[in-house]
């Protein structure tokens, strides 16, 4: 039992998958930092005068828990876009290069699909000569 465990692991997708989340845990933990430090201050200033930040109060003043914060939403943006840029510019498009180097593609765009006339599923390959779902034949375009 252990042993077949052991190979689980050390397969060579499962250790990729692992450091891939490690790095995007620590990235986003280094972006989130940034976006808290930099951005949120500067989000707030928006606002100017002596404001909770970039929102409106619905409730009674200085209630934290009726302050609708715009601020906080846009910054929360922003750190989505930043992260999701730093994954697919740091992780993704080495990864591609360095699978193409290999000889694997990755990340390609799926080919031409088309639809069956008898179940009407609209994802079977172009050059499919049956249908996946219901085995009916298909003509070849």
């Amino acid at each position: 039992m252990l042993k077949g465990f052991k190979s689980f692991v050390m397969r060579g997708d499962i250790v990729t998958v692992a450091v891939g989340l490690i790095i995007a845990l620590a990235l986003s933990t280094l972006i989130k930092a940034f976006t808290d430090s930099v951005i949120n201050p500067i989000i707030a200033s928006l606002q100017g005068g002596r404001s909770m930040g970039l929102g409106w109060q619905l409730g009674r003043p200085g209630n934290q828990a009726t302050y609708l914060d715009l601020g906080a939403f846009i910054s929360a943006v922003i750190y989505f876009v930043i992260f999701m840029a730093v994954v697919y510019f740091f992780i993704v498009v080495p990864y591609k290069h360095v699978q193409a180097r290999r000889g694997v593609v990755v990340f390609a765009e799926p080919g031409p699909l088309k639809t069956c006339p008898a179940c009407l599923c609209e994802d079977l390959p172009a050059p499919a000569r049956k249908c996946r779902y219901c085995g009916s034949e298909q003509e070849l375009a």
